[in-house]
């Protein structure tokens, strides 16, 4: 019985496949087209006819073009592409060598091209700084007017020598003991602006003052005035011999500059 039955199925299939390859055979035949178009049918009929002519060659031919690419995709790669899609690509490394992400020798190349940016970024950055800082500095003519040396040995008692230092001038009196005793019995209280003697000379022989009225800037004149010190004609401001303003417009006292003296014999002196 079973085999009776596979044996019918057998004998369809193959007549179905004859039919189908005698109806293709009879389409691409030319002669198929000739008795069409030799046919004494009226027009309608034979306008279907070759509209049905030409959907059946289409058919055909459509069936052609996917039987000849579907045997053309049967083989090889492209085969095994299609009917096992995967996400893991192989590549053909007979050719060539492929170099995988993560590899050392490219890891340890990138850290070399970072670092090196980072050194180069760092050196003009503390090339910047280094400039900026040393624009702030003093320049080489100002350091040398810094401090100034000066020689003692030559100016006598009661004298006041002037010198320039930063831009300034500096008096320098070799006060009198008269004078020393004098300036040193002024009351304080009676000041406009109160300081010691003591505290304005580190010695008494010698009276170390800038130059500048606390006025208005103008220099005065050494030796003048109602108090035999320093006189400022510009307003009338009087400076006694301590350089401690005593009479005029004047508000402080004559500046006393940082100074020293060189040895013990007071002979030279380094003001600044």
């Amino acid at each position: 019985m079973l085999r009776r039955s596979l044996t019918t199925l057998a004998g369809v299939a193959t007549r179905a496949q004859a039919a189908r390859a005698g109806a293709v055979a009879t389409l691409n035949a030319p002669s198929y087209f000739s008795n069409l178009a030799s046919s004494g049918a009226d027009v309608r009929d034979k306008s279907d006819r070759n509209t049905h002519s030409r959907l059946a060659v289409a058919s055909a031919w459509r069936g052609y073009a996917t039987d000849i690419a579907t045997t053309s995709a049967n083989s090889g790669a492209i085969t095994a592409a299609l009917k096992t899609p995967t996400a893991d690509i192989k590549y053909d490394e007979s050719n060539h060598t492929i170099d995988k992400p993560g590899d050392p020798s490219k890891r340890a190349f990138t850290y070399f091209v970072l670092t090196g940016g980072r050194v180069i970024y760092a050196s003009a950055l503390r090339l910047v700084v280094l400039k900026f800082l040393l624009s702030m500095s003093a320049t080489a003519d100002v350091l040398a007017l810094a401090s100034l040396e000066v020689d003692l040995s030559k100016v006598e008692i009661g004298q006041t020598v002037t010198v320039k230092w930063r831009g300034k001038p500096v008096f320098i009196r070799r006060r009198t003991p008269a004078e020393i005793e004098k300036e040193a019995a002024v009351s304080v209280g009676d000041l406009r602006d109160p300081q010691l003697d003591a505290d304005r000379a580190l010695n008494p022989e010698w009276l170390v003052v800038v130059g500048v009225c606390t006025h208005l800037g103008c220099v005065p004149i050494s030796n003048a005035g109602d108090y035999n010190g320093w006189f400022c004609p510009c307003h009338g401001s009087h400076y006694d011999a301590s350089g401690r303003i005593r009479k005029g417009p004047a508000p402080y006292n004559l500046e006393v500059p940082e100074y020293k003296f060189m040895d013990e014999t007071n002979q030279k002196m380094i003001v600044g």
